[in-house]
């Protein structure tokens, strides 16, 4: 069995520490190739499924997830070719705990090396870019509004620094715009508000489940349209995000289906797996059990 892991040797905490300490240990036992910048890990991933790894593991947060997500779709059937694994090193890791991938980096090797293989849904983003149409893959989340906005300003100085810190600076910058309208589009159906929120799996930004009736098997999306983003709005949110780690339902909105399109009539920001991609609109969909994951 073939394993490729794809790494960003830059990458700062204890869990980076500790994975850097057990480089010589995987490299008797995979390939390694370490990052040096943006956009190198879908160069890689994409590589590795092109001369047939059996296994490509994505050995940080889950915006490295992203990146070897989208190499591996760069390579004609490069789904059906592959298996994609996940080390999870991020200071979040949402994927990882979807698949319930465990936290310590030896118990996570021990999983990848199993092998064990499951089948999921792979979830895609369908927009325009400079006027030629882009498809963008994502495993777990895509939001529209204040959270894309808040990635789209967020200070990558501050973020080296600071860490998910940055965030929250970034994300009270953009609480402090003129939020844009947003619709959702599905089935006949149509939500507005200003910020959506849509999920392939139940959660998002860690252990909260903004998407409790989500399957990555189902083969629908989950929406959840906030109509106001406001500090009150959020605010109200508070109690249910601090005890059950759950939204306030009477305060949002719903939607499920296979194809969502979200428009806005100014311009809004979208992000995938909490990365920065463009503008809206955009359809997003996905493709019913797809992708082939490394499971417990």
């Amino acid at each position: 069995m073939r394993i490729c892991v794809i790494f960003n040797p830059a990458a700062r905490g204890n869990k980076a520490r500790r994975f850097r300490h057990f480089l010589n240990e995987l490299s008797q036992q995979c390939s390694l190739k370490a990052t040096t910048g943006p956009g190198d890990a879908r160069r890689f991933a994409h590589a590795a499924a092109s001369i047939g790894y059996d296994i490509i593991a994505a050995a940080g947060g889950d915006g490295t997830v992203n990146e070897v997500l989208n190499g591996i779709g760069d390579e004609e059937n490069g789904f059906a070719k592959t298996r994609l694994a996940v080390l999870p090193l991020g200071t979040v890791n949402v994927f990882a705990r979807e698949l319930k991938i465990p936290l310590r980096l030896e118990h996570a090797w021990q999983v990848l090396k199993r092998a064990r293989e499951t089948k999921i849904d792979l979830a895609r983003a369908d927009f325009l870019e400079e006027g030629n149409p882009v498809t963008r893959y994502f495993m777990q989340l895509a939001g529209a509004g204040l959270d894309a906005r808040a990635v789209e300003l967020v200070s990558w100085k501050l973020k080296k620094n600071a860490g998910p810190l940055a965030y929250v600076v970034a994300g009270l910058q953009a609480l402090a715009e003129n939020q844009p309208r947003i619709t959702a589009h599905a089935d006949g159906k149509k939500l507005e508000g200003e910020l959506a929120l849509l999920g392939n799996g139940k959660f998002y930004g860690g252990p909260f489940e903004i998407f409790p009736g989500a399957d990555l098997g189902s083969g629908l999306l989950d929406a959840c349209v906030f109509p106001r983003v406001n500090l009150p709005a959020l605010l109200g949110h508070a109690p249910g995000f601090i005890a059950r780690r759950k939204l306030a339902e009477h305060k949002i909105q719903r939607l499920r289906a296979a194809k969502i399109e979200l428009t806005s009539a100014t311009p809004a920001a979208f992000e995938l797996d909490g990365e920065w991609v463009g503008k809206l609109p955009a359809t997003f969909s996905v493709e019913p059990q797809k992708l082939r994951v490394v499971i417990p």
